[in-house]
């Protein structure tokens, strides 16, 4: 195996991080995701160098949940935000300490928020009035007092997000109105101990002044509220939302600049709150150009003026390439694998096996010619790839995930075989016919 110089790009023709991606799948088979450690600890480990000390990373989840993706990220220095109960027991299992978690999200179980309290979470991020008492009753129950952080949904929003999630009524967090009432109210609550604030803004930012703005605007709010409330505050989060450049035109995140900027404004904060720290939770941006997903062609056919490159996987392991949930579909970066030199190009339909005509990876996309058994590569698909996708749909089942990391290739995710989807859904018995009845009798 070649090894890759430290600037180098993880993928490179047919090769990932100098392995070459035609011997992982001559023994593992295809579909699969592979990832690159190097890019892992590169990107987290740049992004650490150009952030103050008062900010700490914490990687969100959702954006790739597999365990030695997270265990990696923890071993570099990340704290974790996690939205269910399996997020959180990953989390903990990838070796993070209970007070370098946040539980987030806006429909948390009175069982999920029993799990956090009795694992000692850092903080849980309350997005409501009515979550708040469940999470005072629940302490109580438990005989603690638990730490919350409060979400925040602001009048203002974000510029240059290609997602916006403030600024409009929506499921997360309480209004600037209702989270005013709550911190007048803190009383009503004796088992909490209100120490954080949570605001996020947008994702998927690519300009580092808007970044820089929004930041800004969050600390001096969390700021204003401190003093009015008389709040010690222990953290804010200031979610996160960088981006990275998927699609033409698309400019990478100028990191030295945002990194100066950033500086200046915890810089300031810092003066004025010594003893609060900064939160920023990133996903997208820490794995996802450490990704790439891997099919094989297995039928060419021509319809009409169009030429279909038909693979084994699509949709259902990839949704995003697909454009699923997506107002706009635009093309992921593909390419063929392999050496191109000397090979004709042609335009492609390039499918999935699903029953659908929405199971499509690439549109009209220019690639070398193609022959039936090549492998297609989808890079920057280490977020919001495997997790996000319906891989039960026609009973296909998740495909593998591979890590290389130096000399090692690991196998980090079995794929899904047709005897462990049919093993989940052996009848067992639940209750009585009977008994149901005779409660409705009565």
């Amino acid at each position: 195996m070649h090894e890759p110089e430290p600037g180098a790009p993880c993928f490179d023709e047919g090769n990932i991080d100098g392995v070459a991606v035609s011997d992982i799948a001559s023994r593992i088979g295809t579909p699969f995701y592979v990832y690159s450690a190097r890019q892992l600890r590169r990107q987290f480990g740049q992004l650490r160098q150009r952030l103050p000390s008062n900010i700490d990373i914490y990687y969100s989840l959702k954006a790739n949940p597999n365990l030695s993706v997270v265990n990696l990220l923890v071993t570099e220095g990340a704290g974790c935000e996690v939205c269910s109960p399996t997020e959180l027991e990953t989390a903990l299992a990838a070796g993070v300490a209970p007070q370098r978690v946040l539980y987030v999200g806006p429909g948390k179980s009175l069982a999920a928020l029993e799990h956090a309290i009795d694992k000692q979470v850092r903080a849980i991020v309350a997005e409501s009035i009515a979550e708040l008492d469940a999470i005072n009753r629940q302490a109580a129950a438990s005989g603690s007092v638990q730490t919350v952080a409060l979400r925040i949904n602001p009048d203002f929003n974000v510029e240059h997000a290609r997602l916006v999630m403030s600024g409009k009524p929506t499921q997360f967090g309480l209004s600037l109105e209702n989270a005013h009432a709550a911190l007048a109210s803190l009383s009503r609550w004796p088992f909490i101990a209100l120490r954080g604030f949570h605001i996020y803004l947008g994702t998927r930012i690519l300009n580092a002044q808007a970044i820089a703005d929004n930041t800004r605007h969050i600390l001096q709010l969390a700021r204003a509220l401190r003093d009015r409330y008389r709040l010690s505050l222990d953290f804010v989060d200031v979610g996160g939302g960088f981006g990275v450049p998927y699609f033409p035109k698309e400019q990478p995140l100028d990191l030295p600049q945002l990194g100066d900027a950033l500086t200046r404004i915890a810089d300031d904060f810092a003066a004025q709150a010594p003893d609060t720290r900064i939160i920023i939770e990133l996903g997208r941006y820490l794995v996802a150009e450490a990704g790439m997903f891997v099919t094989r062609v297995n039928t060419l056919k021509t319809a009409g003026d169009k030429q279909f490159a038909v693979c084994d996987g699509g949709a259902n392991c990839h949704s995003a390439a697909a454009g699923l949930n997506s107002m706009l579909r635009k093309n992921f970066p593909l390419r063929r694998l392999g050496d191109n030199r000397q090979r004709p190009t042609q335009r492609y339909q390039v499918s999935g096996p699903l029953c659908t005509p929405t199971d499509l990876l690439g549109d009209n996309v220019l690639l070398p010619e193609l022959t039936v058994g090549d492998l297609i590569g989808i890079t920057h698909s280490g977020a919001y790839g495997l997790t996000a996708s319906p891989g039960h749909f026609l009973s296909f089942g998740y495909p593998a995930e591979i890590m290389v990391d130096g000399d090692r290739v690991l196998l980090i995710r079995q794929p899904e075989t047709s005897r462990q989807l049919l093993e989940r859904q052996r009848p067992q018995p639940l209750m009585s016919a009977a008994t149901v009845a005779v409660k409705d009798d009565a």
